[in-house]
This record gives C-alpha cells, structure tokens and sequence, in this order.
C-alpha cells in the first residue's frame, strides 16, 4: 500500500462504509456533471447526465481493469462543441461524442504499436506540472463565483453574505474533518460532513427568511422538490414523483430519425435546430475533432496527476492505451445513455487526494449508486437543492488540491533555467489569462465570421507550452545553445 493511502488501489472497504465512501464522490462530482446540461440548455436531462456519467464510468473500469481510481462526468471541454451538436438534436450530439470517443480510440491504437516514449518526450513534467496547477487554478473563478450565490430565484443568484457564510462553513468542516485524528471515520467522509454542515446552515436561514419575509436569507430553493410532486395543474404527478426513467440521448435521436421532428426540449434550448443532414454532420465533426485531441493532453494530465496521489505510475499499468480506450469508450457510451461526453474529473481526484481513499471498489460502487440514483426522481430534486454556495465552499478544497498537486511536481524543476521558466510561464499566464484559440469555419458572404471552434484556456496554454518547450529544447540543442569554449 502506499504510504500516504489510507484504502489503496485493490482495497475493499466494508460495505457500509464503501456506500457512504461512494455517496461522497457523488456529491463532490454532482455540481460539474449536472452543470453541462444545464448550461446547454437541456436541464430536464440531468438525471441523464448522471447515468451517463455512471455508465461511462464503469466502462472505463472494464477497459482499466479497475486499475485507476477516477470517476468520469461530463466535459465542459467540449461545452462549444456541444452547441453546435445541440443545433442539429440528439443526432448531432451523438454524432459529436462518436467522433471525440474515436479519435481517444486511434490514439490508443497508435500507442499499442509505438508505446508512450513520444508521449512523456511530447509532455515532461516542466509542462504536465504547470498544466495540472492550471486546471486547478482556472476553476477558482467557478468556485468562488459560486461560494457568494444563493439558489433562491428570489435574489436572482446575486451577491449574498448569508451564502458566503454558508460556503464558508462547509469549507472549515471540511478542512476539519480532514486534519483531526481523532475520528478515522470523519478524515474518510469530510465532505459529506462539510456539505450537510452547510445545508443545514442555509436551510436554517432560509426558514428564518420565509418566516420574516427577508429574501436576503433565503439561501436554498426548494422549488425543485414541490415540481418532483406536484404538477403545474396541483394534482399529484403519480408513480413518476417516485421513479422515472431519464431521456436517454439513444431514444430521443431515434425518435428524431423516424419522426423527422425534433423534441420539445432540444427545441426549448434552441429554437433554430434542424435534423441532422449532410451539412451538418460535416459541421459537427469539424466541431469535435480538434477539441478531442486537445483533451487527450489533459487525460494525461489528469492521470499524471492521480499517479502522483495513488504512488504509481497509471500511464505504465493499466496503461496509457487502456485508460484512453476506457475514456474513449466510455464517453461515447455516457452520452448515448446520458447526454453529454465524459471526461476524468478533477473533482474525483481531488477526493482522492483529500480522503485518501483510492479504492476502485469505492469508484465502481459511485457510478452503480449514479444510475440506480438517476431513477429516483426525489433524490434528483433533492440534491438540484444544494445551494451553489456550499458547494463553492466543497470546491475551495477540490479545486485547491487539483493546483497544489500540479505545483508539487515543480519539486524537481530547475526554474533558475530560463528554459524551464518559459515554459511553464508561458502555460500559466496564457490559462490564467483565458486565452483561447478560435478558429472560423464559417465565413459569411460579406467575409463575416459567423461560427467558430474554440480551444479552450487550459487547452491553448498546453499547446502554447508544448510548442514552447519545442523550440527551445531544439534552441538548446542546435549551435546557438551551445557556448563558445574559445
């Protein structure tokens, strides 16, 4: 076992406390995998969302050969792409996630046959560090955003102290539960603790507000919970308050192929959608493509860094071919079951790293409880209630640990050499910056850009790096890097 684990890879731990174990991945991967389709535009898929996380999860399991503790949930790298599949249906996000899962499966095949040497020379720790750091310290923004928002429509999210306070009490428990040694059992589950601690905080204020009428206090919505039960006529909605299947992305598309009419739904988040035709199958590939192989660099630095938590090396077992089919697969999977195209959170490693507890067994029972959960409409209203707030607070951590794992790795980095300090500069100040790279594919006929594909932040500072480190080590190693001994 290594040192700094408390469950290692392999370990089981008892039943009980692995239910509970898992319940705590789930509320620490909750608010970025219902985000995606909410930010879309499809909010009604949510439960979808977190099958489709669950299934793609256990995929990834099967292709690993439950080597690599990490959960899968949807990407907001391809947030961009997204959009243009959604003007094209289910088809076109389907079509989209086929494209991204195929291009993680040709990289595979392309590593079975030359191995991962290029891979770890394309991408040393003088880039995969600063990288790592960056994903952390690009999602500060969300999180703090977050930790001052309150869920009640009342106050329109706006600035809200009462919610700060909150956020920043499940933060203190959270840091707590994590540092005490006395209670084994907290330091395994802080953030169920830290995330109840909150609620309960928010909840009582939003009594006290409801009561005295002050909307300033009312920090959760509950409205959620009312809609699980009561349709908009006041009649109890039956069996389906109850359980209820979610849309699957699989059905939908094929009712728009015999149907040739597109859902409600798609039509809600886009008034403009079409039925995917020759055109739009050429746009929706051009959408994917180039993002799918930017994120095969932050799938290396995601395992890069779980490598550096669990102490060993996950891009030599199970292997770099294995956790990208895995991803590959299982994003293509999540979405025809789900909707949105999967990635390894961040989140989820960052639990890891918090709780100590890197057992798959813990990972493979998290996506089983995401898809029996996605049929219990009460428990999906339920945790909708969470108020962004406290979860900003569960952030703060995750978040944090994602940027101080990557700056941990700068221990072996002579940044005296200015080599090594462009590059890494070049990566963080680039990301922190938000820059993207847009690229027109669209040009209208007065030459106007009307649609572009655009390389997210993280995305364009680790292209930046690489290229960077490129041209200096070739600087390095031709005449002009050499000093003159005469």
């Amino acid at each position: 076992m290594a040192k700094n684990l408390v469950y290692d890879i392999n370990d089981k731990p008892k039943f009980g406390q692995m239910l509970v174990f898992a319940l705590q991945q789930v509320l620490a991967i909750l608010a970025a995998t219902i985000a995606v389709p909410t930010i879309i535009g499809l909010p009604t898929q949510i439960p979808a969302a977190i099958l489709g996380a669950g299934i793609g999860t256990l995929v990834y399991q099967f292709f690993t050969r439950k080597k690599s503790p990490v959960f899968l949930g949807s990407s907001f790298a391809f947030l961009n792409s997204l959009f243009v599949g959604l003007a094209y249906g289910y088809c076109g996000i389907i079509l989209g996630s086929i494209v991204a899962g195929l291009v993680y499966v040709f990289i595979a095949v392309i590593i079975h046959f030359s191995g991962t040497g290029w891979v770890n020379k394309l991408m040393p720790p003088v880039i995969i560090g600063p990288t790592v750091a960056l994903i952390g310290l690009s999602l500060a923004g969300s999180a703090m955003g977050d930790i001052v928002k309150a869920n009640s429509s009342m106050i329109n999210g706006s600035y809200n102290l009462i919610s700060l306070l909150c956020g920043l009490v499940a933060f203190f428990t959270i840091v707590i539960c994590s540092t005490q040694k006395k209670v084994k059992m907290a330091r395994l589950i802080p953030f169920i603790i830290g995330i109840a601690a909150g609620y309960v905080t928010a909840a009582i204020f939003t009594i006290i507000g409801k009561a005295a009428g002050i909307d300033y206090f009312m920090i959760i919505n509950f409205q959620p919970v009312i809609d699980n039960f009561i349709a908009a006529d006041g009649t109890f909605k039956g069996i389906t308050a109850i359980v209820n299947y979610p849309d699957f992305a699989l059905i939908e598309a094929i009712k728009e192929i015999t149907t040739g009419t597109l859902s409600s739904s798609i039509l809600n988040a886009n008034e403009n959608a079409t039925i995917l035709n020759a055109g739009g199958i050429a746009e929706v590939v051009i959408a994917f493509l180039p993002v799918a192989l930017v994120v095969f660099a932050e799938h290396i630095a995601d395992h890069k860094n779980l490598s550096s938590i669990v102490e060993k090396d996950l891009i030599e077992d199970p292997g770099l071919k294995r956790t990208l089919l895995g991803d590959g697969v299982g994003s293509i999977m999540g979405t025809i079951f789900g909707i949105c195209p999967n990635t390894t959170y961040g989140e989820s490693v960052g639990c890891v790293a918090i709780t100590r507890n890197a057992s798959v067994a813990t990972i493979t029972t998290t996506a089983v409880m995401c898809i029996i959960l996605s049929f219990i409409s009460p428990v999906m209203s339920l945790l909708q209630t969470i108020p962004s707030c406290v979860m900003g607070g569960v952030c703060l951590t995750l978040y944090g640990f994602i940027a101080v794992s990557g700056l941990k790795m700068f221990k072996d980095l002579d940044l005296n050499e200015n080599k090594n300090l462009f590059v890494v500069a070049s990566i963080l100040i680039s990301g922190i910056g938000g820059l993207t790279i847009q690229i027109p594919y669209a040009i209208a006929e007065n030459g106007a850009v009307e649609k572009t594909i655009q390389i997210t932040a993280i995305a364009t500072a680790l292209i930046i790096g690489i290229i960077t480190n490129a041209v200096l080590t070739k600087v390095e190693n031709s005449k002009f890097g050499k000093e003159n001994n005469k």
